[in-house]
């Protein structure tokens, strides 16, 4: 069996998802989930940085250009959080992007817009 990167951290995550998930099911954009988030989150006393900007490079060289990850979870684990029905690639090259930018090895998607059930995808670099 494979061990699974960041698992209980991961699991934390998802389950304050669920919980939120329970309250709001789905039908809403990003923003209130996020703010759902940030609040179950801080009631379940995880550490977190909603907003969260990272710095971006070119050849080297830092560009005044932010990217902003939706929460960096743990200090290691950026968080995006999504309203659709199905992740696209464009969403995966985006984490991928935000991971490189960072010391974070590990992307969550929390995923609010399948029905009837709260969707996650992981990807780690």
């Amino acid at each position: 069996m494979t061990d699974i990167f960041y698992a209980d951290e991961s699991d934390r995550i998802m389950g304050a998802g669920l919980e939120v998930h329970e309250e709001k099911g789905c039908g809403f954009r990003e923003a209130p989930f996020q703010e759902c988030l940030e609040r179950e989150f801080g009631l379940q006393g995880k550490p977190f940085a909603a907003q969260a900007p990272l710095a971006l490079a070119d050849r080297g060289r830092p560009l005044k250009q932010r990217s902003i990850a939706d929460s960096i979870c743990f200090e290691t684990i950026i968080v995006e959080l999504k309203a659709v029905e199905k992740l696209a690639d464009e969403h995966r090259a985006r984490m991928l992007h935000s991971l490189n930018a960072t010391s974070c090895r590990l992307g969550l998607w929390v995923n609010f817009g399948r029905r009837p059930k709260l969707d996650g995808e992981r990807l780690v670099r």
